[in-house]
Parts: C-alpha cells; sequence; structure tokens
C-alpha cells in the first residue's frame, strides 16, 4: 500500500514537500526536486523561510493542533504561476498530528484533449 501512495505523490505534477512535526522534510516528491533545484530531504523546511514565515507556520502548527477537524490553511498565492498554496495537517489513524505538507493548486485550464492518449 505505501508504494501506491508514493506513486500518487510521484505523478503529481505540483511540487509536494512532506514535512514531520519538527519541520524537517521527510519526502520530495520529483517535482518539488526540480523546482527547489534540489532535493532538501532530511533538512529544516525553516531554514528555507524567513523569520515571519515561521511565525505563520507556528501558528497554522498550533491551530491544526487544537482539532482533528483543522486540516488545511490557505498560504500564499502566486500570480505569476497563477497557484494557490496551501499547508496541509497529516494524521494518524487516531487523529494525531504528525507532520504537514505543502500543496501547490495551479488554477489554469487543462490543455490536453480528453482521455488523449
Amino acid at each position: 500500500m505505501e508504494q501506491l501512495f508514493k506513486s500518487i505523490l510521484d505523478q503529481d505534477k505540483a511540487p509536494i514537500v512532506v514535512c514531520d512535526m519538527n519541520s524537517i522534510i521527510v519526502y520530495m516528491n520529483p517535482s518539488a526536486i526540480t523546482r527547489y533545484k534540489k532535493d532538501l530531504t532530511g533538512k529544516s523546511l525553516r531554514n528555507c523561510h524567513p523569520a515571519s514565515a515561521n511565525e505563520q507556520i507556528d501558528k497554522v502548527l498550533e491551530w491544526f493542533g487544537k482539532n482533528h477537524h483543522n486540516n488545511i490553511v490557505y498560504t500564499f498565492r502566486n500570480d505569476d504561476e497563477n497557484k494557490d498554496v496551501y499547508m496541509v495537517a497529516l494524521r494518524d489513524n487516531a487523529g494525531n498530528l504528525i507532520g504537514y505538507y505543502e500543496k501547490h493548486e495551479y488554477r489554469d485550464r487543462e490543455t490536453a484533449r480528453l482521455y488523449d492518449i
């Protein structure tokens, strides 16, 4: 089952960066590695952001921890790339917060033809 989930992340065109509760990057999909020009797995996400962004990460993690229904926060809009960025809670089977990930959602209309295989 783990391979299936990893494959889903690996095939996503949008960058995905998964962090543990200490903000250590535990996984980057190939799109994220390409976007950030290196594999940062094992490094602290906080070293990639200014202090003001780290303060926001702390606030979001606190909010995630308050209620198991608090699971996604809109964090950034990039008009140049026509995308929105979210921070998403990761939870274990009991609903405990175990980490988070950064989710990019591009808003451009798909240009491929339907079922163009």
